[in-house]
């Protein structure tokens, strides 16, 4: 314990000031690369570079020339080749980065909390009126990999925009409307139905859809139902039926991983 203690210290002692600033920047890259890899698809093809690595490995052992010879090729260019997959990914993680790279600014909770009070008013609005809704909020893992067809839309959050979308003449009622950050990112989505066998029967298939994104993704959803007229969230899998209105502003602000007392406080002195 003392040996290992004083090797620390000793370690420490060796290192200065730009030796700090150097270990501080591989972090800051680490962390963003780390975050990368949380996005839809990334862990397959993280696995797909880790299985031709192991083949290459094997292809070294057992001396198998040509096989060995693309696969070299391959990883000499690994690279381009992840600039190429990752693009998209790359081109947002970069902006964000230099948009705000270490905190969190108070116009940007401030915006959210306009978008998650917009975002309660509108479920709430769809109950009131028996039309069948799903609101997915996107978090850290994207879901373009997991979404069927859908329209882009790109715009401001409001709660009329929400109800709008989901009345039974609207082309795009059909589905769910998936919300990134603090823009509604497109509606009329498809979402992968729940392969859970035990799950309530009584649920339809627009509840079975909640929750079979988030038994793959981190993203929560939120079900108006328009034969009970009430408000559920679907999370991690499970679903929790009938949320008042303050439970449901309680939510959407932990979907956020925003304390709603705290925020609500600060929105007031503002």
């Amino acid at each position: 314990m003392n040996y290992a203690l004083e090797s620390l210290t000793q370690f420490f002692s060796l290192l200065n000031f730009r030796d700090l600033i150097d270990l501080l920047l591989v972090w800051v890259v680490i962390y963003r690369l780390m975050h990368l890899t949380r996005v839809a698809g990334a862990y397959q093809i993280i696995a797909g570079i880790s299985f031709l690595g192991l083949a290459y490995w094997l292809s070294i052992w057992a001396e198998l020339i040509a096989f060995n010879w693309i696969l070299e090729n391959f990883f000499s260019n690994i690279f381009i080749i992840i600039a190429i997959l990752f693009q998209g990914e790359i081109r947002r993680a970069l902006a964000q980065f230099g948009s705000n790279p270490f905190f969190v600014s108070k116009d940007r909770l401030f915006q959210e909390s306009h978008v998650m009070e917009e975002i309660c008013k509108g479920c709430f609005q769809l109950a009131q009126r028996g039309i069948g809704a799903i609101v997915v909020i996107e978090k850290e893992i994207e879901l373009d990999y997991f979404i069927e067809k859908g329209v882009e839309i790109d715009s401001r959050v409001t709660a009329d925009l929400i109800t709008s979308l989901f009345l039974p003449n609207s082309p795009l009622h059909d589905g769910a409307i998936i919300i990134r950050g603090t823009r509604i990112y497109a509606a009329g989505c498809f979402l992968p139905l729940t392969k859970n066998p035990i799950i309530d029967k009584n649920l339809g298939s627009r509840h079975r859809a909640a929750i079979g994104l988030t038994e793959e993704t981190d993203a929560v959803a939120y079900v108006v139902s328009e034969e009970n007229e009430s408000v559920g969230e679907a999370k991690a899998g499970k679903f929790t039926p009938n949320i008042d209105h303050l439970e449901l502003r309680k939510r959407i602000y932990s979907a956020y991983d925003l304390k709603y007392k705290s925020l609500e406080g600060k929105k007031e002195g503002v």
